[in-house]
């Protein structure tokens, strides 16, 4: 099994930045991609980005191109979501997410989720 402890969540106001942290624990020799989703009040999770444990191959949704950075640290086993000119619609319980599959369309693990609330 994985755990993921997620951390770095709160309140800030539209303009502003956040950094997520995500610390993988367990069997992580079996994690190939990890990664963030989100889910506000009403709707359906959502991808947010994902990067690979090896070669460090990024991937976002269009949302978020150009304002969040995804990055890792293979030895801490941390995965990091770096979010800059936060939006209103930002807002949403963030979810650390892990697996095998390199798409991550699937995850394996999750996280207990950290809430981002973005103010106007």
């Amino acid at each position: 099994q994985v755990q993921l402890l997620e951390s770095g969540g709160g309140l800030v106001q539209a303009g502003g930045s956040l950094r997520l942290s995500c610390a993988a624990s367990g069997r992580t020799f079996a994690i190939n991609v990890m990664g963030w989703f989100r889910q506000a009040p009403g709707k359906e999770r959502e991808f947010v980005a994902r990067i690979r444990k090896s070669g460090g191959i990024t991937s976002y949704a269009d949302s978020v191109k150009g304002r969040f950075t995804i990055s890792r640290d293979n030895a801490k086993n941390t995965v990091y979501l770096q979010m800059d000119s936060l939006k209103p619609g930002d807002t949403a319980v963030y979810y650390c997410a892990a697996g095998s599959n390199v798409l991550l369309t699937k995850p394996d693990y999750w996280g207990q989720g950290t809430q981002v609330t973005v103010s106007s």
